[in-house]
């Protein structure tokens, strides 16, 4: 019998002390070993046990968030997740949680939506269970109740790309042309892998566009860092951007971004839409609208994260005539989406972390 996973939820908060448990509790193959108010509690029950996975909110008394989390990553690493309510100010600061060695962030339950509370279950329990079999290394300390109503114990559905559009057909991309469009789908461990292979490339790489699981409000600061990293001109995507060289595109938190075209160009189209394969943004529908309208002018590439979202899109791009990409084992903190895309039959060439700035670059040459 698989063991369960061990999650210890640390919050000052005890409404969502107890529906996190609540959430938590419910899927058969988590187990909440304990919960704690503040750091010095947590840092009390860690001495007693080690959990697989810690949920850890970010304003704190006694010691905030991200001190506790850099402490920790420095000295025992434990794959935590942040979870905050996500405040527009507060986005930068969910930056340097991520930076200090958070595996994920999820947004804190509003316990007064059942639908959101629906949604984010299903993203909680699987963020947890992703954050659980990252692969961490030691990092030195940087310097610088109704919630219990309405929670089905059911398994959530699954929607596939067919939510959002039809399958692709071929008959919406051009022939091959001079331009490539390069789209990325990631999750768990994404946005430092993002960061890595987007400051590797020159200002006239091919444009790109890229969907990395993220919630609302944090994609714009997770754009804004890469922007003032990168070479390239990195932004989230707006409804009708052009899809330009040199330019990033960054599906925003809890809308679906699709590629379109209209004559020779290629530009996004954001929406909302239900959640499909239990994201959004999905990368399959990102995928999807890439062998729509791109067929073989797009590349495709598939990089860290649980489950399988982008897997179906990845093959449709193939079949479309698109090059594609999967990150590898070795590189990934979760070797689960490029694991799911290689399976299928998705894939046409496997390469590290390291040399996808170098397959990004070739693919503009071509």
């Amino acid at each position: 019998m698989v063991e369960k996973i061990q999650v210890l939820i640390v919050d000052d908060s005890a409404s969502v002390r107890q529906t996190m448990s609540d959430i938590l509790g419910a899927d058969p193959e988590i187990t909440v070993m304990g919960t704690a108010s503040d750091p010095f509690v947590a840092a009390r029950r860690i001495q007693k046990q080690i959990p697989d996975v810690i949920t850890l909110d970010v304003e704190m008394p006694r010691m905030d968030g991200i001190t506790f989390l850099r402490k920790l990553m420095a000295q025992k690493p434990i794959p935590v997740v942040i979870c905050s309510s996500l405040t527009e100010a507060g986005s930068e600061t969910l930056m340097q949680a991520l930076e200090s060695g958070a595996v994920d962030v999820i947004v804190k339950p509003r316990i007064d939506c059942a639908q959101f509370l629906m949604e984010s279950k299903v993203q909680i329990c699987d963020t947890v269970k992703a954050a659980a079999r990252a692969r961490l290394s030691r990092r030195p300390i940087m310097k610088v109740d109704s919630g219990r109503h309405g929670l089905s114990t059911g398994p959530a559905l699954k929607l596939s790309a067919d939510a959002m559009l039809p399958r692709p057909t071929g008959a919406a991309a051009m022939a091959r042309t001079t331009e490539t469009v390069i789209c990325v789908g990631a999750s768990t461990g994404g946005t430092e892998s993002l960061r890595v292979v987007l400051e590797a490339l020159p200002p006239d790489c091919p444009g790109i566009v890229i969907v990395q699981h993220m919630p609302e409000k944090f994609t714009e600061a997770f754009a804004r860092r890469l922007d003032g990293l990168c070479q390239v001109s990195v932004k989230e995507a707006a409804d009708g951007d052009t899809v330009l060289r040199g330019h990033v595109l960054i599906a925003p938190g809890n809308k679906h971004t699709l590629l379109q075209r209209s004559g020779a160009r290629y530009y996004v189209s954001v929406k909302d839409g239900p959640l499909v394969t239990r994201h959004r943004p999905s990368v399959d529908v990102l995928f999807r609208s890439a062998a729509q309208y791109a067929g073989a002018n797009a590349v495709g590439i598939i990089m860290t994260g649980m489950g399988d979202d982008g897997a179906n899109g990845l093959f449709e791009m193939k079949q479309a005539g698109a090059f594609t990409i999967a990150q590898d084992e070795t590189s990934c903190v979760v070797f689960g989406m490029p694991k799911e895309a290689i399976a299928r039959g998705a894939v046409d060439k496997v390469v590290s972390l390291d040399a996808l700035s170098a397959e990004i670059i070739r693919a503009g040459r071509r």
